[in-house]
């Protein structure tokens, strides 16, 4: 009878832990989606004298950028990544389309497109998404941004314009969405300071089919 009660005690307690088990591989918990949002700039048409034709390679981002986990530093040598919090689109394509459409919206060239490889454009620019982070250290929570970018002729080969911005903002309430709605307007202060200081022969240099 001993032998028994010991068996049958022994089969509830691991029907018991069977059931605490399938309750908690039940639970799956997946992954939040975030995205940038920046505000559209309107799309006249080019302004009179802009005649320059302008391409835009796809911004360049370290590996660690590229993995889609959302980042944070807890030191300036020590990177993380959020196991459940991801970005939507690559940054590298959110950066790259912002630029572009800024490009077009500041009347600077008469056509602003995708670089496809194509000579048959006056300038190529070329640029990198150096950071896109949570810094979680110092005594607060802020985000950094940082990015660079540069112009170059294709007639010439020569490099015709550069930039380089770093902007920190400063985050109030310590979850992710608040984080991400920081980096989207940190992000739109780097976008319009990177873009702010462009060449004045860009605006007024021949057309494509009349740069030779």
């Amino acid at each position: 009878m001993v032998i028994m009660r010991r068996t049958v005690t022994t089969i509830v307690f691991s029907l018991a832990a069977l059931v605490i088990l399938t309750g908690c591989a039940g639970k799956v918990r997946y992954p939040n989606y975030y995205t940038l949002n920046l505000p559209a700039p309107p799309d006249p048409p080019a302004g009179e004298n802009a005649h320059a034709i302008l391409a835009i390679r796809e911004f360049r981002a370290p590996t660690y950028l590229r993995q889609g986990a959302i980042v944070y530093k807890t030191s300036p040598e020590q990177i993380g990544f959020y196991a459940y919090d991801r970005w939507a689109t690559d940054p590298r394509d959110f950066v790259t389309n912002a630029v572009i459409e800024r490009l077009r919206a500041s009347r600077t060239f008469a056509r602003v497109q995708v670089y496809d490889g194509s000579r048959d454009v006056n300038y190529v620019l070329s640029g990198r998404l150096d950071q896109l982070d949570e810094i979680d250290y110092q005594g607060s929570v802020k985000v950094q941004v940082a990015m660079s970018a540069e112009m170059t002729s294709i007639a010439t080969g020569a490099t015709v314009w550069s930039n380089a911005v770093s902007e920190i903002g400063d985050v109030n309430q310590r979850d992710v969405p608040a984080v991400v709605s920081e980096m989207n307007r940190t992000m739109e202060r780097a976008i319009s300071k990177l873009l702010s200081p462009m060449p004045a022969d860009a605006v007024t240099g021949p057309t494509a089919a009349n740069r030779h």
